[in-house]
Formats: C-alpha cells, sequence, structure tokens
C-alpha cells in the first residue's frame, strides 16, 4: 500500500503536470485570447444562463475589482451583454452575446477534444475511475478549503500598525522560507530587518500602513503599503509573507485584499511590486488583483543572482 506521504506527492506532481499541460501557466487559455479567468467567466455565465457580477466573484473566487476589470473588457469585446433584472431593477445581469455563445462553443470543443484525446490513452474501466475520482477529488479539495477557511476565520484577526516584536517577528518568516526554499542567506534577511525598521518609523504617515495577521496574539502573516519610497504618488507592495502553517488557507488573499482596499482609497496612480520568478503561487495572487508584469531581468538586490520580475496594478479611480 503506498504511504500517504507519497500519495500527497504523487497527487500534487500530478496535479502540477495538469495545470501545464492544460495550458493554465499561459496568458490564454482554451484556443482563445483571453486569460483563464476570463474563460472561466465564459463558461459559468453559460452553465447558469445568467449572472451578476457578485455571483461571479463568489464563484470564481477572486478579488471584486479584478472581476469588474475582467467583466467589462468581455462587454467590450462583445462576449457578455448586461441587462436589468426583471425581479429587482437595481440587479444587472450578464448573459452570452450571439458572439459569447460562439466562442463558448469553440472553448467547449477545444476543451472536449483535449480531455478525449487523453482519455483514448486510457482502457475503459480506467477512464470511469479517472472520472469518478477525480470529481471526488475536486469536491473534496472545496470541501477542504471550506473547513480551512472558517477554522481560521473563527481564530484569526488582522490589525494595522506597529506591533511590539513585529520587525523581528516577519524577518524571521522571510529569513526561514526563503532560505529554506531559495537559498537566500544573511545579506537577504538584514535587509529585510533594515527596511523593516525604517519603513515602521514612517508609520505615522497617512499614506503608509502595514497589515498583521494574528492567531492566539503571534503573527502568521504580513503585508504593507509604502507610499512613500517610490515618489510619485506611486504605493510599493511590501513584505507580504504569511506562515507556513497559514499557506492555502485564503489568509494571504485577505491580506492582499486589505492592502487593496488601502491602495484605492488613497487613490494612488499605481502600485508595484518587485519578487522573482520562481514564486509562482504568489504571482497567481497578485495577477487576481490586478497585477501585470512590467518587466523582467537578471539580478541580485536579494543577495542571489536571480529572474527578478517588477509587477504593477494601475489605478482604478476613474476620478
Amino acid at each position: 500500500m503506498i504511504s500517504e506521504s507519497q500519495n500527497i506527492k504523487n497527487i500534487r506532481a500530478a496535479s502540477r503536470l495538469m495545470v501545464r499541460e492544460l495550458g493554465f501557466m499561459n496568458q490564454s487559455l482554451a484556443a482563445t485570447d483571453y486569460p483563464p479567468s476570463a474563460v472561466h467567466a465564459l463558461l459559468e455565465v453559460e452553465t447558469h444562463g445568467s449572472l451578476t457580477a457578485a455571483q461571479l466573484v463568489q464563484i470564481l473566487e477572486l478579488e471584486k475589482s479584478s472581476v469588474s476589470r475582467m467583466l467589462a473588457k468581455l462587454i467590450e469585446a462583445g462576449e457578455l451583454e448586461e441587462n436589468t433584472s426583471a425581479d429587482d431593477a437595481r440587479a444587472k445581469l450578464l448573459s452570452l452575446t450571439g458572439k459569447g455563445k460562439k466562442t463558448v462553443q469553440s472553448i467547449n470543443a477545444y476543451a472536449d477534444q483535449r480531455v478525449a484525446a487523453a482519455l483514448d490513452k486510457l482502457d475503459p474501466l480506467t477512464q470511469e475511475t479517472v472520472s469518478q475520482s477525480l470529481s471526488s477529488y475536486s469536491c473534496a479539495l472545496k470541501s477542504s478549503r471550506e473547513n480551512t477557511e472558517a477554522k481560521f476565520e473563527s481564530n484569526f484577526k488582522i490589525v494595522t500598525g506597529y506591533h511590539a516584536g513585529m520587525i523581528g517577528r516577519i524577518t524571521e518568516m522571510h529569513g526561514g522560507y526563503y532560505a529554506r526554499e531559495h537559498n537566500f542567506g544573511h545579506f537577504f534577511e538584514a535587509k529585510v530587518a533594515a527596511g523593516l525598521a525604517d519603513f515602521s518609523a514612517r508609520l505615522d504617515k497617512p499614506c503608509n500602513q502595514i497589515w498583521l495577521a494574528m492567531v492566539n496574539e503571534r503573527i502568521v502573516g504580513s503585508v504593507a503599503i509604502d507610499g512613500e519610497d517610490l515618489g510619485s504618488h506611486e504605493a510599493h507592495l511590501r513584505w507580504f509573507i504569511l506562515d507556513d502553517g497559514c499557506r492555502g488557507s485564503g489568509l494571504g488573499r485577505k491580506l492582499i485584499g486589505e492592502a487593496m482596499r488601502f491602495c484605492d482609497e488613497q487613490s494612488f496612480s499605481s502600485l508595484k511590486l518587485w519578487t522573482f520568478n520562481k514564486l509562482t503561487a504568489a504571482r497567481r495572487l497578485y495577477e487576481s488583483f490586478g497585477f501585470e508584469l512590467a518587466k523582467e531581468w537578471e539580478g541580485d538586490q536579494w543577495g542571489s543572482s536571480i529572474t527578478e520580475q517588477q509587477f504593477t496594478r494601475k489605478s482604478s479611480c476613474n476620478c
């Protein structure tokens, strides 16, 4: 019998392979010009007949502002139309246009062909096993996430501003994670500590803020918005980190969501962050909030030679 740890390893490896093979690492999906989130939105609208933007936010589990921007692009492209609900004049229902129906037809045909081609490599009994097992596993994933989020929501709180021990604890989380996962050393840890010390002295400025996730009065996550260091009314997202036991809980999305609301309230011209190309989970989270890759280069600002990246989120303010 395969051990539990080997099962986990095998499933994780298979999941990564499926993500790559199905095209979710690409800028567009299912032989369209649209990113995965837009393709999923079109498929959900087709499945339900019509949906509100708020319902799509819940189904796709994306930030409201990201969904709003995506829907505006799909409406502009003629894929979706928005009409007033007959039951509630305040609600706007999204439905597929004629063009949208043809696009979804093409998406379904492409996806069906990919699945059929893969199943053709398996015998009938294995095909049925794969179908049933994937359905069971996907439902279990959803249930696990909901239970984890409910548990964390009842135990954690998010606070703002300086808290005693903050600099050391955030530095500890950064130093431990990046040394273990990416071989960063004392140069990186010292840089984190020095930057936090400088920033903490500037938290009295209204354009600067830090959010700390606390469980039983212990810091388990952080993110900060520095509204000063870039100038030109641009903001800098810094020190986003989660304790090892909190990854995958939805806590990171809540922290980033708080920071995005602050940025929108401050009406910064743009928001930037610096990272590197191996942090794929963080990148997906950033992109779900509207960040886009602006540039990429080989650098060593964290003490090791890596492919550094800079992401930018434009202001959502239309004033």
